[in-house]
């Protein structure tokens, strides 16, 4: 997962709003998994890159289970609508969380690139894109 604090934002906001679902998914010290890199944006404005990688099938399992819980069923039913177009070749599963939203500790979807973005690997042995949708199906729909 990663997010972007811009230099007109709080960062400990941003840390705040991506440590929400390392918590809620009960992924043991999750803030203190979070990298900082610090960055220029565009315009050579500094913006600050929060990321974190959970590697642990427990914690990714129970990620995955604490976004499925949370989603309103207005997300539900647009992930399962979306879920081919998320899903690349590599198998790896694309969302996009609303920032100020998991700051305010709720999971919702955003297309906004202002977000909490998180990248989900889906391991399948062969690598099977109709064997990673049905995972991916079981996981989040």
């Amino acid at each position: 997962m990663r997010v972007i604090a811009h230099a007109t934002e709080d960062v400990s906001r941003a840390r705040m709003a991506l440590d929400f679902f390392l918590s809620g998914a009960g992924v043991r010290e999750g803030s203190k998994l979070i990298d900082e890199l610090q960055a220029e944006g565009h315009h050579g404005n500094p913006i600050t890159i929060l990321s974190v990688q959970l590697k642990r099938k427990a914690d990714c399992l129970s990620f995955a289970h604490f976004v499925r819980e949370n989603f309103s069923e207005e997300d539900v039913a647009r992930l399962r609508e979306e879920m081919p177009e998320r899903l690349d070749d590599d198998q790896v599963f694309y969302l996009r969380f609303d920032k100020q939203a998991a700051y305010l500790q709720k999971v919702k979807l955003t297309d906004s690139s202002d977000a909490i973005t998180a990248k989900v690997k889906i391991e399948t042995y062969p690598k099977n894109r109709e064997k990673a949708g049905a995972i991916v199906e079981e996981l989040f729909g």
